[in-house]
């Protein structure tokens, strides 16, 4: 795709880019995840669990599917850690939910705890840029991954400048982790805010994010370390000054209380009316929108009732695992402007490179001793499973980019004999995926996917791409399933209790990434079957050899599927969505809970979209 803009607008871009450009000889010191996390309470907590579970090299594994369990597991990870802290995210947004749980970061650190944070770079601008304060406080250390050039303040700047540079702009590192002492790790497909902790006010996020204990964990840490210390990291000092972060700060502060009264925009007012908040009218009376200071004061509440999980009752399932990860190399390098790492460990933690010892500790993890920066994700797939075409992981290992976390998924779809149960909130599927569903349904394989409805999607221009794509799905014998946008009154399924109850929207969008295959193979991780994460952003993901936990997740998805889903099938007169039973809801011949207007914008869209920039 070319992009043309009228001359006005290059030169405006042009002007930005020549004032804000990233900055050059940028130090890097390198650090490493904690040597020897068995020497934590944390690490020595595990070891003692998996030994009384006699689990031998497997991992420990709970699904973390509603919003209660995934803010308190994260809260307590925070308030467990001794020695290290490690976060890598997309997006840390800076409202109530992320507010709370970044205090116990702060906690954290100043209690001795050396914290990392890593941070793509795209949604860092605005309120959500004062996140970046983390990296002037004492034991903490922020960088920003692929960052942006162009002005914070100014999201309107940012955009100019991410056009000016579009291509990279549009590579993001899109993987989630949240590691305590390398003995415990979350990943999965939340970011941290609100709207995935069930506490926004104009929709929340249906997600599955998934607690690991044990061995897996260095591995995820080892990841993490590769991008930590890879040249596309930019530590936030090299970005930001204190002070002008201070400074946005003040003038967002004024603006907020400028606007405190004013009626809050997009609030579900019959959800407000049940739950009786202050600024419910008398009974018999309409309820009146709630004022953005009383929305607000709403979520801190929320915020402040969740409790971190005891970690010590929690039921692990204990199974052999691999992790599924991009290498960074996946998004160019800013070229001529990148200076050597230098090699400056902490004293708090044992941050040397890896070494003999290290190498020792690898060959204790239940996969091959390589690391997976190294390793593909087609060989962790491999790894795994053994009849999966090792020339096909061994043609990859060369290739710095082109074998990715959804290249091992694929390779994982060939080696299905029975079922493919699958979760993608943004579905375009290219030729590659198409293939592969193609090549499955040709073996007998049930294959069954759950995507966003255009109504519960909060990305409609990737609607408009899986939309291209629907008749050819069905026609191969692919059940296709779309999310419900309005949950209210529903039964609790794939950890839905809770993720529409926040400050009043009862509008869900689907996040969660998962694959079930065959009832013994589970992955959940950052992606989406789609091109832009075959092709553009970075992922992470776990694949989890376990009949148990399969069959965890297949039985809170079919419920889901049963509960919260449009079944698609076709017919003489087109498509036709096919209400959930018991819902009390209608058939219907259009994409349901939408207005006209935004199924005419879809149409037109559709055929100009190209599959690769949704």
């Amino acid at each position: 795709m070319t992009l043309r803009l009228p001359f006005s607008a290059l030169g405006l871009c042009c002007f930005l880019g020549a004032c804000s450009g990233l900055p050059q000889d940028v130090e890097r010191p390198v650090s490493h995840a904690l040597e020897a996390p068995a020497d934590t309470p944390l690490g020595a907590a595990v070891a003692q669990r998996s030994a009384a579970a006699g689990a031998g090299n497997a991992s420990g594994f709970l699904l973390l599917n509603g919003p209660a369990d995934a803010y308190g597991s994260r809260l307590a990870l925070t308030q467990a850690a001794q020695k290290t802290l490690d976060l890598q995210y997309y997006a840390i947004h800076a409202d109530a939910s992320t507010a709370r749980l970044l205090r116990s970061v702060l906690a954290a650190a100043r209690r001795g705890v050396r914290v990392r944070v890593l941070l793509d770079d795209f949604h860092s601008t605005g309120r959500d840029a004062q996140v970046m304060r983390l990296a002037f406080e004492p034991n903490i250390e922020m960088r920003m991954f692929n960052p942006v050039a162009g002005p914070r303040a100014s999201k309107m700047g940012r955009i100019f400048s991410a056009v000016l540079d579009f291509s990279r702009a549009q590579q993001r590192m899109h993987n989630k982790l949240f590691i305590a002492d390398n003995a415990m790790g979350i990943t999965g497909g939340r970011n941290l805010g609100d709207a995935y902790f069930g506490n926004a006010d104009s929709g929340n996020f249906v997600d599955v994010d998934v607690l690991a204990a044990g061995p897996i964990v260095a591995d995820l840490s080892r990841s993490f370390d590769s991008y930590w210390n890879n040249e596309r990291a930019y530590p936030v000092q090299s970005l930001i000054s204190k002070k002008e972060l201070l400074e946005m700060r003040a003038r967002a502060r004024a603006q907020e209380e400028a606007e405190a009264d004013e009626p809050a925009q997009g609030t579900d007012l019959k959800a407000l009316a049940a739950r009786q908040p202050a600024s419910a009218a008398a009974p018999g009376q309409p309820a009146s929108a709630p004022t953005k200071r009383e929305v607000k004061q709403e979520q801190a509440q929320r915020a402040a009732e969740f409790q971190p999980m005891d970690l010590e009752r929690v039921r692990f399932v204990w199974a052999p695992a691999v992790v599924l990860v991009d290498k960074p190399a996946k998004i160019a390098a800013e070229a001529g402007v990148l200076a050597t790492p230098k090699d400056t460990p902490q004293d708090n933690v044992d941050a040397s490179p890896p070494g003999p010892q290290r190498a020792k500790s690898a060959k204790s993890a239940p996969l091959p001793a390589s690391e997976p920066a190294a390793r593909t994700p087609r060989q962790a797939v491999a790894a795994v499973v053994p009849d999966a075409a090792p020339q096909a992981a061994a043609a990859a290992a060369d290739d710095p980019k082109g074998d990715t976390v959804v290249d091992g998924l694929l390779q994982l779809m060939g080696q299905a004999r029975r079922d493919l149960l699958i979760v993608s909130p943004y579905f375009v599927p290219g030729k590659d995926i198409l293939q592969a569903f193609a090549d499955a349904r040709a073996r007998g394989v049930r294959v069954r996917v759950l995507t966003n409805s255009l109504a519960s999607n909060d990305a409609p221009i990737a609607h408009a791409g899986y939309m291209k794509h629907r008749d050819a799905l069905l026609d191969m014998g692919v059940e296709l399933f779309e999310m419900r946008s309005e949950q209210a009154g529903l039964s609790s399924a794939m950890g839905l209790s809770g993720s529409g109850s926040g400050t009043g929207s009862s509008r869900a969008m689907l996040h969660s990434k998962v694959l079930v295959m065959d009832g013994r193979l589970l992955a959940v991780g950052s992606m989406n079957l789609d091109l832009r994460s075959e092709l553009q952003n970075t992922e992470i993901a776990l694949l989890i050899g376990s009949r148990k936990l399969s069959g965890m997740a297949t039985a809170q998805l079919e419920a889901g599927l049963r509960d919260l889903a449009w079944r698609l099938e076709r017919d003489d007169q087109g498509l036709l969505w096919r209400a959930p039973e018991g819902s009390g809801l209608e058939d219907a011949r259009h994409e349901p809970d939408t207005s006209l207007t935004l199924r005419v914008l879809m149409r037109l869209l559709a055929p100009l979209a190209p599959d690769h920039l949704l």
